[in-house]
């Protein structure tokens, strides 16, 4: 544990793992100027997000990593603040938020913290539903150093956390998805990148347990978690939250990584 996080005024790196994602990045790091370092790490990136990033910080990391825990690992490696904020491009960080972040880490002990979500789908805010590897609704992004570490997954990789837990008030706006095709397109990277974990495994499921998935997990989320009271929205998230498993076995069952296309390939890296 850093010595540094209990000090009176504890130092806040703020960190952005990007890919391609010139479209929205500047206005995401316009938001974290509040904080004391912007580290940036580009995941091979062929657009001006470099260009783009340079405008608001000299940590710039460029690599090439197919695992979404190791390359945001390096991203925290680098950070040199007594705490993290990890921000993704199509998150931003409102004026209350980054007031109530400050404040936080000024009195709290080594821990980490909650954020809730506000999550919109186009112009359309859409709290309800989310779950089930379909989105959250809170989330951990503002931890002390060595108190959050990323697993070895492609997809949705697993967390370690230490210290204190709390929960912030103020919500992260996210702007999850452009539209329904947005959303297609989401479904598709999302089950491709979960069936390289799976064979990566070498434990893919059971067909009759992936399909009984569609109507737990649609429950969990149109019913449980309220996707009711967001309409066609609500149904679509519980929808896609349903299909997520039985595609991704199939997809593992079914394809190799030889039969993706190189832009197949390339959208299984993204993050969301």
């Amino acid at each position: 544990m850093t010595e540094r996080t209990n000090a009176p005024n504890p130092h806040l790196s703020c960190l952005v793992v990007a890919h391609n994602e010139e479209a929205q990045l500047a206005v995401c790091l316009s938001t974290l100027t509040f904080a004391d370092e912007i580290v940036v790490v580009l995941d091979k990136c062929t657009d001006s997000s470099k260009h783009i990033a340079a405008r608001y910080t000299d940590r710039l990391i460029e690599g090439s990593w197919d695992i979404e825990g190791e390359r945001r690992n390096t991203g925290i490696i680098a950070c040199s603040g007594d705490w993290v904020l990890e921000v993704d491009a199509d998150e931003r960080v409102s004026e209350a938020l980054a007031l109530e972040i400050r404040e936080t880490i000024n009195a709290a002990p080594p821990g980490h913290f909650l954020i809730p979500y506000d999550n919109y789908i186009g112009d359309r805010l859409v709290r309800y539903g989310w779950g089930a590897a379909w989105g959250v609704s809170a989330t951990v992004r503002l931890f002390s150093k060595d108190c959050k570490r990323w697993g070895p997954q492609r997809i949705h990789p697993a967390v370690t956390l230490s210290g204190l837990a709390g929960r912030l008030q103020n919500r992260m706006i996210h702007y999850v998805d452009r539209d329904i095709s947005d959303m297609i397109a989401r479904l598709d990277r999302y089950t491709t990148a979960k069936a390289a974990d799976l064979r990566a495994s070498g434990d893919l499921g059971r067909f009759g347990a992936n399909i009984r998935r569609i109507f737990s997990r649609f429950y969990k989320c149109y019913v449980a978690r309220r996707g009711y009271r967001e309409g066609y929205y609500g149904f679509l998230i519980a929808l896609f939250a349903g299909l997520y498993p039985i595609l991704s076995y199939l997809k593992a069952r079914l394809e190799t990584p030889s039969e993706q296309s190189p832009v197949e390939k390339n959208k299984s890296r993204k993050d969301s």
